[in-house]
């Protein structure tokens, strides 16, 4: 392993202030990487009492809000995990319901996804329609959204979503769940009839839930009762063993069932079609008043992992090289620390990345080349060459108390890496958003 500390590599820290500078596990630079998109948060849970979206110049520290909620609470309606596009100067981001009070607070069943053009700031855009009423609108939700990432072309969107439907009627009825499940958009606006811009609301993008659950999965097969922490595979898809191209796929994490019914997470891919508006017969989009919506004809969902350990570590998103070939997923290794996997999106045999003498303790995010690996361990920065598996250490190891937390995150052209760290204040430790130059690696 190498070790640069002490070397040319010297962390700038790029935020100041007594409040958090939360930035997404990906896609947080903008496509001209100029700037860096945030939210307030200054602790990962605490979205529901954060009100705002700024965006951060890499070069100069200059600080512009890119959105403020109105009538702020510890309630609601709350903001977070906001991603550049890359392709134009729009972000996105959750939103809570903007009539978020103590009786209806913040919750995974009410949120959507917002966006905002940074030339129109404080212009919110309605990503996705809601729909809650029954007779339910053919390309809105009935629930809501999170964790959205742009696809490759910048024109798709993935999320994943839980369903305010079905979450109030297993308050009666424990025979029925609200799963987490996986969904995309793809740009065709929905209307929604007696929108009330707050409960139900018309939306720039058609949406629909791509992956299948169900509440009693068979054990021993690879039925799922949750689809969560989904990744793009590819820019552009990835190639099938016959030679095809699969334009769109997404890359997801699923529970599973074992033998001898213990709960186990593996990954699974579903392959979409180009227009998710066709419905399959008897299955409509939109779900019913008793169940939840339904996948589009045309997507195909399997599994392409068969671990002994399953996915394992720290909360993490799956990632994707850009040429689509592999999906990288976090594991336990022989001796039992947490090191970074991949698999085939075609399946087969999963092969090791990394093989460090400790455990990865995050998210970790691919070079925009293909051909590194940037991660967190021993409360520090790492970086792995694929080719060669070389590691190298990039900074000197922090106190558990100014360590770097959540992903490290490439900018567009390779030469930068973003991440967050607590720094201490007068009042308290906050949140800041630090970069690395490496061009030199």
């Amino acid at each position: 392993m190498d070790d640069l500390r002490g070397h040319a590599l010297q962390e700038k820290q790029l935020t100041y202030g007594e409040h958090g500078f939360t930035i997404n596990h990906t896609q947080c630079f903008s496509a001209d990487d100029k700037w860096i998109v945030f939210d307030t948060r200054n602790e990962d849970t605490h979205i529901s009492r954060t009100g705002t979206i700024g965006i951060v110049n890499v070069e100069t520290g200059e600080v512009k809000p890119v959105y403020h909620t109105e009538n702020q609470t510890a309630f609601g309606p709350g903001v977070g995990a906001a991603s550049f596009s890359p392709i134009q100067d729009r972000v996105i981001f959750l939103r809570g319901l903007t009539n978020a009070n103590e009786k209806q607070p913040y919750g995974f069943a009410r949120r959507s996804c917002i966006g905002i053009d940074i030339a129109n700031p404080l212009k919110p855009i309605a990503m996705d329609a809601r729909d809650v009423d029954h007779p339910f609108t053919k390309g809105a939700l009935r629930g809501g959204t999170h964790a959205h990432s742009f696809s490759g072309d910048g024109r798709w969107i993935s999320y994943t979503y839980n369903d305010y439907v079905l979450e109030q009627h297993s308050l009666v009825d424990q025979s029925i769940k609200d799963l987490r499940v996986v969904g995309v958009m793809m740009p065709a606006r929905v209307e929604v009839t007696d929108a009330d811009s707050a409960e139900n609301f018309t939306g720039e993008m058609f949406s629909a839930i791509v992956t299948e659950v169900t509440e009693q999965p068979r054990w021993g097969t690879d039925e799922i009762e949750k689809a969560f922490d989904e990744t793009w595979i590819g820019k552009s898809g990835y190639v099938h063993k016959d030679g095809s191209r699969q334009e769109r796929a997404i890359a997801f994490q699923g529970h599973v069932r074992d033998k001898d019914g213990n709960l186990k997470t593996e990954v699974f891919v579903v392959d979409l079609p180009n227009d998710i508006r066709q419905e399959r017969p008897g299955k409509p989009l939109e779900g019913t008043a008793t169940s939840r919506p339904n996948v589009p004809a045309g997507v195909t969902q399997r599994r392409v992992t068969y671990t002994n350990n399953g996915v394992q570590g720290p909360r993490h998103w799956l990632r994707s090289t850009k040429d689509g070939s592999i999906i990288a997923f976090l594991s336990s290794d022989e001796n039992g620390h947490i090191q970074v996997f991949c698999v085939s999106p075609n399946g087969g045999d999963s092969k090791q990345l990394t093989h460090n003498a400790f455990s990865i303790q995050g998210m970790f995010n691919f070079s925009p080349d293909d051909t590194k690996l940037a991660y967190i361990g021993n409360n520090t920065l790492y970086v792995t060459e694929l080719s060669t598996g070389k590691t190298t250490q990039l900074l000197p190891s922090f106190s558990d108390e100014e360590r770097p937390v959540g992903g490290v995150v490439w900018s567009n052209n390779g030469k930068q890496l973003a991440y967050n760290r607590y720094t201490k204040g007068e009042k308290g430790k906050y949140l800041h958003i630090f970069l690395l130059d490496v061009a030199g690696l």
